[in-house]
């Protein structure tokens, strides 16, 4: 492990990342905020996010490329040609020094390197061998390259059920949305895969796929669709059931969100708290069935009720229940909530030059702590570094770069 490399859960794990682009990267960084050494090894001309232009945090930015940095903070960074025999063995030697292998090439790139799992398990059977793909490393389109936006929110339907019947295409997806999900659960499936070594003294293959993700993130709907249930997709408000349960406009045209499940233990107090008394006397409103049965009258009642006050107004009103409710917030506003700010959710990272920039933490906390968040590595930053680890002599590393084996 590197001088700087932060301590934590994984301090002393060595991963070696095979990946590009969002998903698989991510799930390195979530490794690497909590301690392990992640070495990612990148194409003599470097993973093609680093050239991504997108939104204003790419290299659109003018400055740090954002995106980049939150996929692959605190990661060293190796440039290596392993289409050549010698980028392979430095390969394997970095494989013999590590306890994971993180990859997102697909089933037939890694086969036509000889870096395939089976391969790679019979020369080094201590290793962690994961992977993150699109569509799975079986069936007809195990080989096709699979992004979130296709393989997660299109060919997992999360798109079909976020979209209102009336449009004629799909709403588009925020970035990475399936990425950065998947890349939860791949690095939940490598801790569990380490956990299982200390027993077994060997390592597992993991597999997490964004259709997989997707999956898993419609689990409601799948459990209707598996089981004989109503599949439901909405437009604008969803069907009522419960009132307590719904959205609600404001007099500036803003919107509040009640999550009132349990309807009668909080109806009497929301009609007081809110000035309308009465309503919790009317006899079409006093329990979840009569509400239920008059549904469309008491979204009217309280549709009424919402829009006499603004966002703020009735943030102070409902601040004094002990109850489920939030304010639809923009973006913005989330950065900036007092929530986000007290427990750290975003965190700052120093570079080198004493600038900082801000990004999202990793929502997981140890001891009410969020990770410290390092910079990301330039492409092939620690290239020399790492060979040295292994002993290389720098005889032997310029021979490799004169052979275009390393930059």
């Amino acid at each position: 492990m590197s001088a700087d490399q932060t301590s934590g859960a994984f301090e002393g794990i060595r991963v070696i990342e095979l990946a590009q682009w969002v998903f698989v990267p991510v799930a390195g960084a979530l490794l690497a905020d909590w301690g392990a050494d992640v070495i990612r090894v990148e194409r003599l001309d470097g993973d093609p996010y680093r050239g991504l232009a997108t939104q204003g945090i790419g290299t659109d930015r003018g400055g740090v490329n954002l995106s980049m940095a939150l996929a692959n903070r605190g990661k060293r960074s190796v440039a290596l040609d392993l289409r050549t025999p010698q980028g392979l063995e430095i390969l394997h030697e970095l494989l013999a020094s590590a306890d994971v292998l993180l990859t997102s090439l697909r089933p037939g790139a890694l086969e036509r390197l000889g870096i395939g799992a089976d391969a790679v398990r019979e020369r080094h059977p201590h290793l962690v061998y994961a992977r993150g793909n699109g569509f799975g490393v079986r069936g007809p389109d195990a080989d096709q390259p699979g992004y979130d936006s296709s393989a997660f929110w299109a060919r997992g339907a999360v798109g079909h059920m976020l979209t209102p019947p009336e449009r004629d295409y799909p709403i588009s997806q925020r970035g990475a949305m399936g990425d950065r999900n998947g890349a939860m659960a791949l690095a939940f499936g490598i801790a569990a895969a380490l956990l299982e070594r200390t027993r077994t003294g060997e390592g597992s293959v993991v597999d997490v796929s964004l259709l997989a993700t997707a999956m898993w993130m419609l689990s409601s709907d799948l459990l209707a669709a598996l089981n004989g249930g109503e599949v439901m997709r909405f437009s604008g408000r969803s069907a009522v059931v419960n009132p307590l349960t719904g959205t609600y406009r404001t007099k500036d045209d803003r919107h509040v969100q009640l999550m009132f499940l349990q309807g009668d233990r909080y109806w009497n107090e929301f009609c007081r708290t809110a000035g309308r008394p009465d309503l919790a006397d009317d006899p079409r409103f006093t329990d979840m069935a009569a509400r239920r049965a008059n549904a469309a009258a008491c979204v009217d009642e309280l549709d009424a009720l919402f829009a006499t006050r603004t966002l703020a107004e009735w943030k102070n009103v409902l601040a004094t229940m002990d109850a489920p409710w939030s304010p639809i917030q923009s973006i913005e506003e989330v950065v900036d909530d007092p929530q986000v700010i007290a427990n750290s959710y975003i965190g700052e990272v120093m570079t080198d030059d004493g600038t900082s920039y801000r990004l999202p933490s990793v929502p997981v906390q140890f001891d009410g702590q969020p990770p410290p968040l390092r910079r990301a590595p330039e492409h092939g930053e620690h290239t020399e570094a790492v060979l040295m680890e292994l002993g290389y002599d720098w005889d032997r590393i310029g021979k490799l770069a004169d052979a275009g084996v390393i930059p």
